[in-house]
């Protein structure tokens, strides 16, 4: 692979090579002081880097003007002909491999450590990801062409990571609920120690360096890569979560009857009706339209394909679902995307008789049940409101004066 960044000596390919200038010292220079030396230095860097990726794609899509903004990254992390053009590259049979120059721009850009740069790449890791996996898994897989430049793109994230965490876990403290309240501690000492610990929860496990992308690290390699793109989740774009929720839906590969009854009876059908929930009458006209969405879905996504879900994948890809499905700020289709994504994960978890999933999928759908009913009741209450209101052009009755009586 071309990738400038190389191994000394006789490494392997990028795919399996160290970057060992992402864990040097780094130095305080004079331009780091003056911040508007610095922030020039980054609008120039982000301009070379959109010029560079203009002269990759087709020329039916310019985005070369992007570069004359004075927020150039993220007047293309805004675009979505620049974002069109792009995944229609990394969705192409060849793409992924060691000679591909998308990767090799993808992989270079993010190691400028520019802040708005890398949002840039990381709007892309839904769709790299879940192409990758999806190929990973496929039934031809033997037959596909190297996926080194993926890899590549996957491991730069991942080190980045490990640099900023300095390879240590990412814990949460949970409160113990034995106790009256937070501020009581326990009274035996001896059980001290023992609560502390059971009080502790891992969201992410140490991280340790890795040269390349090993079946056995595989899951936890794209898992940092998911943590990395839900910190920044707030400034991804509604379509790069409309694609990770279609892949997530993808992964999930269940696409049984019992999905569309979790919120209801036997006999009764979910249906996503202008962003709220609907509880119909299961009928085959209601059941065809449903599988014939969720076709869509999938051949949107790349033709993404069921794939096993550790837990290193699976609780960062529920984290992020979460947002798609709570954030007020979220457009209905990324809601209903990612509802069908949870419901199609509960479904596999099922099925998989795997605890752990059913309780993180169940509490989605339940929290996602609830805000669509609270929605709904909410929008009913406002019609009957102001349909009670009185128009201001409608003449009024004169109301009669009150006549108070009074004994002598």
């Amino acid at each position: 692979m071309d990738f400038s960044v190389k191994p000394n000596g006789n490494s392997p390919s990028p795919s399996t090579s160290t970057t060992p200038h992402l864990y040097k010292s780094p130095t305080v220079t004079a331009s780091d002081r003056d911040p508007m030396h610095s922030w020039w230095e980054s609008v120039s860097k982000q301009r070379s880097r959109i010029l560079s990726l203009s002269s990759l794609l087709s020329s039916s899509t310019p985005i070369s003007s992007l570069a004359d903004s004075d927020r150039p990254a993220l007047s293309l992390l805004s675009s979505r002909p620049a974002y069109s053009s792009i995944s229609s590259s990394l969705r192409d049979p060849s793409s992924g491999s060691g000679s591909d120059p998308l990767c090799q721009w993808l992989y270079e850009t993010y190691l400028t450590s520019d802040q708005p740069l890398r949002l840039v790449v990381l709007s892309f890791l839904p769709l790299l990801a879940g192409t990758y996996l999806s190929r990973i898994h496929s039934s031809d897989s033997a037959s596909l062409p190297s996926l080194s430049g993926f890899e590549a793109v996957l491991l730069a994230i991942h080190a980045a990571e490990v640099k900023s965490r300095a390879g240590k876990a990412v814990l949460v403290h949970v409160p113990d609920l034995s106790q009256p309240s937070l501020y009581h501690a326990p009274r035996n000492n001896g059980s001290s120690r023992h609560v502390a610990e059971a009080s502790v929860g891992v969201l992410s496990p140490q991280l340790e360096p890795q040269v390349a992308v090993k079946s056995t690290k595989r899951a936890g390699i794209v898992g940092v890569g998911m943590q990395c793109y839900f910190k920044e989740i707030s400034q991804m774009p509604a379509w790069s979560k409309l694609e990770f929720c279609g892949f997530a839906a993808a992964w999930a590969g269940q696409d049984c009857d019992c999905k569309g009854k979790i919120d209801g009876d036997g006999g009764k059908v979910l249906a996503l009706t202008n962003g709220f929930v609907d509880s119909l009458n299961g009928s085959s006209e209601i059941e065809a339209e449903i599988e014939e969405e969720e076709e869509e879905v999938v051949s949107s996504n790349g033709g993404g394909v069921r794939i096993p879900l550790p837990w290193e994948i699976l609780q960062p890809t529920l984290r992020i679902l979460g947002h798609c499905l709570l954030s007020p700020l979220n457009s209905e289709d990324v809601k209903d995307a990612a509802s069908n994504a949870v419901r199609s994960l509960y479904a596999r978890a099922s099925h998989d008789l795997n605890p752990q999933a059913i309780l993180a999928t169940r509490s989605l759908v339940n929290l996602d049940a609830s805000a669509r009913s609270a929605a709904k009741a909410a929008s009913a209450e406002s019609v009957v409101v102001d349909g009670s209101s009185s128009n201001v052009n409608t003449p009024s009755k004169s109301k009669k004066p009150e006549i108070l009586l009074s004994s002598k």
